[in-house]
């Protein structure tokens, strides 16, 4: 993936695929990318998925974001959801599209095997996902915690949809997520 040819195009492998250095890269990318704010948790929530990764003229990771499975209640029902973790695109690479091939590659995942795409975004992202049709979820966001159902009201707002297998989702019946280390205390 190295010649002037495939530079920009995304390559999707699951975690278990990428060697130790392209998951270093990966890792630095994101430090570099989020200002050095990349917890431990946050690093365990984007592996274990599918990763889109694209390189540069160079051969050097520029953008990069991964997939991973997780457990969503909505109604009475637990949605597979492919829920969107660590996009980012290194400084030099921004506002060139690297963000969308990167995104393509993981809605394309979104759209073939799982019930609903999601994903938590920052100020500066938003605008990216909501231009590629993802929607601010307008109802309740909760987890199942150690002590049963927590509202996550910091996530509501940030919190972006993309219908998929399921179809649309109603608002008026809150987002259970599953718990993991780092959302939940």
């Amino acid at each position: 993936m190295t010649s002037a040819a495939a530079a920009g195009a995304a390559r999707t492998a699951h975690t278990a695929d990428l060697t130790a250095a392209e998951l270093h890269a990966v890792r630095a990318l994101l430090e570099e990318a989020f200002d050095g704010d990349l917890a431990d948790e946050d690093w365990e929530h984007a592996l274990g998925g599918v990763h889109a990764l694209v390189h540069d003229e160079a051969g050097r990771l520029a953008g990069h974001g991964s997939v991973v499975m997780r457990r969503v209640r909505h109604r009475d029902r637990w949605l597979r959801v492919g829920y969107i973790e660590a996009v980012a695109v290194r400084a030099d690479r921004r506002r060139r599209g690297l963000g969308g091939r990167v995104m393509a590659e993981l809605e394309r995942i979104v759209d073939r095997a799982y019930d609903a795409g999601m994903l938590s975004a920052s100020d500066e992202g938003a605008a990216l996902y909501a231009a590629r049709g993802w929607r601010v979820w307008p109802g309740r966001i909760c987890a199942l915690g150690v002590e049963g159902v927590v509202r996550l009201p910091d996530e509501e707002g940030s919190t972006f949809v993309r219908p998929a297998l399921a179809g649309p989702l109603d608002p008026a019946f809150e987002l259970v997520f599953d718990w993991r280390d780092g959302d939940v205390l």
